[in-house]
């Protein structure tokens, strides 16, 4: 839609709401303000001179729209450049138009849907006035609401006010349109707060041209850190922002069309990666799982697409679509009903001349008849030559029937010729109709290959899903295993130096032992010396006592006498006999 013919859309409503008393025309006080706020609204410098100079002809009373009309194609439109919030200038346009028309009374909806629902209704109105949205339009515009909130369309019950609506007039007008989806009659069995989220979303695809929209997250150009952000994807741009309620923006990624999009490896711990080329940066962004990230690859696609064949968005395409084609059944409609016309212009002719032969044939019988009479009271003599005329009365007559029944049957093949017009008319109408059927058909399967297509994303995903989850479990097992392989050769190592230090220490007793025999058997052979030699001097001297050096205290007595050993050489002799013992238990 061109940006003229789409504020002059919103325009028309302000300015209608202006015409109090609905005749055609407004008053330059309330012209002066409205012009005034379009220009604040639109950015541009407003000239209040210039309203006065350009109606300084006219009387002191109201202007109609085709007296303003110039004023704002020169003045105004001609300086629109685009620059400005065209939210704004719809608002200021429905805050005029509001007050006057809206009865909220009977609304389900908030004002601000009712101005989403108002704009809508802009975008898919008939290029003509009174602004109307036709009946193919509504059942569009139900269809995409209905969807956007998560349920089913009902084909019976909007048949039956397509019904209601043939009756009167087949359109409606803005306030009508939002009465009907303000009132709840199409949306049974859902919430305020379900209705609004469905008009939002319907109202930023059809007017904000927001192609798709979610949660991903962004690697920075500065700090390379992941921050999750909403994006925002137009034809022309992707936004982001700071949440999903556009509160804070954080920046546009322009496209073009040389940008390029492509699929990247997992890598940093993020996963469905994806790189956007713009003309003059790159992005990288991580979508939550690898549906998602198809589905943002393919979209900026088509976007890049659509800027390379210098093609509007899809629902603009689309619109213009459907009003092309009902452009073109206007137009069969009027060829058929322009041929009907003319058949039966042709028609009434054929009448009027088939009366007009009628007409002649009982001139030509009554004239017949008084020259008849008048021949019968001639003279005899005249009798011959009245029996001539009569003949050649005769022939004419028979000729004149011939002509009759000429036209006649000239008239029953016109007749029948109209009939097999009419048929033809009949089957054009079942051939619409069937194109109609064929084309809910078609919706229904497009529609049930969307459903499959979604259950078997779905199956794909847990399938891949349980994929990762065996992988994962695999991968720990190896891990769990490595480690205890790890665990087993640390303890083999360890039990090998174990065994080693065991067979040493089995070596080193093994020489202490025999070391300590070899020491046991010096000791025996020395007692066994001292025994003898103590007993041959007991034998020749009798008892000796050893007077030796020490303690004056308790002497020990042995079997060898008193004062045979001292105390230290008992301890020594009495530890070195409890060490021979303890080494006999362990071997034993």
């Amino acid at each position: 839609m061109a940006l003229r013919d789409e504020l002059l859309r919103s325009i028309w409503h302000a300015f209608t709401a202006l015409d109090v008393d609905k005749s055609g025309k407004v008053s330059k006080s309330q012209l002066k303000v409205l012009s005034h706020n379009l220009c604040t609204v639109m950015k541009i410098p407003h000239d209040p001179v210039a309203l006065e100079e350009h109606f300084k002809d006219d009387d002191e009373g109201p202007v109609s729209t085709q007296g303003y009309m110039p004023y704002l194609n020169k003045f105004i439109l001609d300086k629109a450049t685009g620059n400005f919030d065209r939210q704004d200038f719809n608002r200021m346009c429905w805050l005029l138009c509001s007050r006057k028309n809206l009865d909220k009374s009977q609304l389900l909806i908030s004002n601000d849907d009712a101005f989403k629902v108002w704009c809508i209704f802009n975008f898919l109105s008939e290029d003509r006035y009174p602004l109307i949205i036709v009946t193919e339009e509504i059942e569009y515009f139900l269809r995409k609401l209905t969807e956007a909130m998560g349920g089913s369309w009902v084909e019976e019950r909007f048949e039956d006010y397509r019904v209601q609506l043939s009756v009167r007039q087949q359109s409606l007008n803005a306030w009508e349109l939002i009465l009907l989806v303000g009132s709840g009659q199409f949306i049974k069995g859902m919430d305020r707060q379900t209705l609004s989220m469905g008009i939002t979303e319907v109202y930023q695809e059809l007017i904000m041209d927001v192609l798709k929209q979610g949660y991903m997250m962004k690697k920075g150009h500065k700090r390379k850190n992941w921050t999750e952000r909403w994006f925002m994807l137009k034809l022309n741009s992707i936004s982001y922002f700071v949440g999903e309620d556009l509160a804070e923006k954080k920046g546009d990624i322009l496209l073009d069309g040389c940008c390029s999009v492509e699929p990247l490896q997992d890598k940093e711990g993020k996963k469905c990666l994806f790189l956007i080329k713009s003309s003059n940066k790159s992005f990288e962004i991580s979508a939550s799982d690898k549906k998602k990230k198809q589905e943002w690859i393919q979209a900026i696609q088509n976007c890049v697409s659509l800027l390379r064949q210098g093609r509007p968005t899809p629902h603009c395409e689309a619109r213009q679509k459907r009003r092309e084609i009902r452009l073109k059944l206007e137009g069969e409609q009027e060829d058929l009903q322009l041929r009907m016309s003319e058949l039966q212009t042709a028609n009434e002719a054929k009448q009027l001349e088939l009366e007009n032969m009628r007409k002649a044939l009982e001139e030509a019988a009554a004239k017949a008849a008084e020259e008849e009479q008048k021949r019968f009271q001639t003279q005899t003599e005249l009798q011959d030559r009245y029996i001539v005329d009569i003949e050649r009365e005769k022939i004419v007559r028979q000729q004149m029937e011939e002509q009759v029944a000429q036209k006649s049957e000239e008239l029953e093949q016109y007749l029948q010729r109209v009939k097999e017009m009419e048929g033809m008319y009949r089957q054009l109408e079942d051939a619409l109709e069937d194109e109609r059927r064929a084309r809910q058909d078609e919706e229904a399967v497009r529609r049930l290959q969307a459903r499959l297509l979604e259950e078997e994303a779905v199956k794909r995903a847990e399938l891949e899903e349980f994929h990762l989850q065996q992988q994962r479990a695999i991968a720990e097992t190896k891990a769990e295993k490595q480690e205890l392989e790890r665990e087993r050769l640390i303890k083999e190592n360890a039990l090998q130096a174990a065994m080693k230090q065991l067979d040493q220490l089995e070596e080193d007793r093994q020489g202490a032992l025999e070391q300590y025999q070899a020491v046991m058997r010096k000791l025996e052979d020395a007692a066994n010396n001292t025994k003898t030699w103590k007993h041959k001097v007991a034998e020749q001297e009798g008892m000796l006592r050893l007077i030796q050096p020490g303690s004056k205290g308790q002497q020990m007595i042995t079997n060898w006498g008193p004062a045979a050993f001292s105390d230290a050489e008992f301890s020594h002799r009495q530890k070195k006999w409890q060490e021979t013992k303890n080494e006999e238990t362990q071997a034993q």
